[in-house]
């Protein structure tokens, strides 16, 4: 039985992962960089009570494809196209991106519900309020429904394996960023626990779960699936979970995949009898949490059309260029160039040489993608006020307790809708 009450010690954990991944307790509103993204009001029914931001390209002929992109935790909709580049893909390759947004009424934190039951049905909620949004976007500029692909970070992800499981009959391919299986959680407490240990079930449980929620008995969308090996976040046992999941709709169950190296990290792919590649999984060594791109720099290779995008929170520089990848994956763009040439060295300032001569002796330590926030020396006095609350804690758990559920429960619960 999926364990539904956790202890204090397991909620400490928690708290301290969540902690790491959000920085302050205090919450912050995501930045809101000028874009092309433009809201569109009224599409339809809206359970869910989601915004709807998209893009149309200019002159954008009628049979075009539709990429729909979800933002993870803390992000919005603004602030992951300027950082993934998809609307400026858009423009090169001649198709439309439609971004459904989380609202903080929903949940506080911008994440998408993907635990909560009702959000990830067929009616009702906010994947409801998704197809809404792609059906309103494939009438209204004449749109190819047979060409609708998603993508989604995190909690994004989550959703987008869920879109992709509930309605597989709206996507022809699909690609889940640091994402869990559908299925995995229906409830905050499950949701704590799937992200940072990784629900175990066997292949048929996980595709009993996509087959029962949407009723379909046709082609399966191609899954591309993309986890970071450091990513403490969203643990990367979720992509092995997705892999069984999705390789037995496609009843691809047991067969041996493909192994190579892309962009210098393994990858594994897995093909139909048609010889379609259906399932893959891309493990970035390295990576934390977040989505990989390969942002331009001035140096050799710098501008190169596969570089596009900036980082920002949870969309980090790998020299990895996602959206592009993801783009070939599904088709919207040749097969080309295999390769990124290397950015070029950037001169170090004189404390960075200092530190590098230090640390030239020992072993290279596993470096993380993610940014991080504060010097060592600078979380001394929290980590000893962290100690001595612990320690009180041993002597009253109802203090623990109420600490560590205050803060998860702020975090992921989601609001009522008004």
């Amino acid at each position: 039985m999926y364990p539904r009450t956790f202890g204090l010690a397991e909620l400490a954990r928690y708290q301290r992962r969540w902690q790491r991944m959000f920085g302050a307790t205090q919450r912050k509103a995501a930045e809101r960089p000028r874009g092309r993204l433009q809201e569109v009001e009224d599409f339809g029914p809206n359970p869910g009570n989601l915004r709807m931001l998209a893009y149309v390209p200019p002159g954008l002929p009628a049979g075009a494809p539709l990429v729909v992109v979800l933002h993870g935790c803390q992000q919005n909709a603004h602030l992951y196209d300027a950082g993934t580049g998809w609307s400026a893909l858009a423009i090169k390759r001649r198709f439309a991106v439609l971004y459904p947004e989380q609202r903080e009424a929903n949940n506080e934190r911008m994440c998408f519900n993907w635990f909560q039951p009702a959000d990830v049905a067929r009616t009702g909620g906010e994947l409801a309020s998704i197809d809404s949004m792609i059906g309103w976007m494939l009438s209204r500029h004449q749109l190819n429904p047979e060409k609708v692909f998603a993508t989604g970070l995190s909690a994004g992800g989550a959703m987008t394996a869920a879109l992709l499981a509930v309605l597989p009959h709206r996507f022809a391919a699909g690609a889940i960023v640091a994402g869990v299986p559908y299925g995995a959680a229906q409830s905050v407490g499950e949701a704590l626990h799937a992200m940072f240990h990784a629900r175990r079930r066997t292949a048929d449980s996980w595709a009993k779960l996509a087959r029962a929620a949407s009723g379909h008995e046709g082609t399966w969308p191609r899954v591309s699936i993309w986890q970071g090996d450091a990513d403490e976040t969203v643990v990367p046992g979720n992509a092995q979970e997705m892999e069984k999941q999705w390789l037995a709709l496609h009843g691809l169950e047991g067969q041996a995949p493909l192994l190579d190296v892309a962009d210098g990290h393994p990858r594994r792919r897995w093909k139909d009898p048609r010889g379609r590649v259906v399932v893959e999984t891309r493990q970035i060594a390295g990576l934390g949490h977040g989505t990989p791109i390969a942002a331009r720099h001035a140096g050799p290779g710098g501008q190169l059309a596969m570089r596009f995008g900036k980082p920002s929170a949870y969309v980090l520089d790998a020299n990895l260029p996602s959206t592009w990848r993801i783009a070939q994956f599904w088709g919207l763009l040749p097969q080309g160039q295999s390769q990124l040439p290397a950015p070029a060295p950037r001169p170090m300032t004189k404390p960075a040489a200092k530190a590098v001569k230090r640390i030239s002796a020992k072993p290279t330590p596993r470096v993380l993608a993610a940014p991080i926030a504060k010097p060592a020396k600078a979380l001394g006095k929290p980590r000893r006020k962290a100690a001595r609350t612990a320690a009180s804690a041993l002597f009253d758990p109802g203090i623990g307790l109420r600490l560590a559920m205050s803060t998860l429960r702020g975090m992921l619960r989601p609001r009522r809708r008004r």
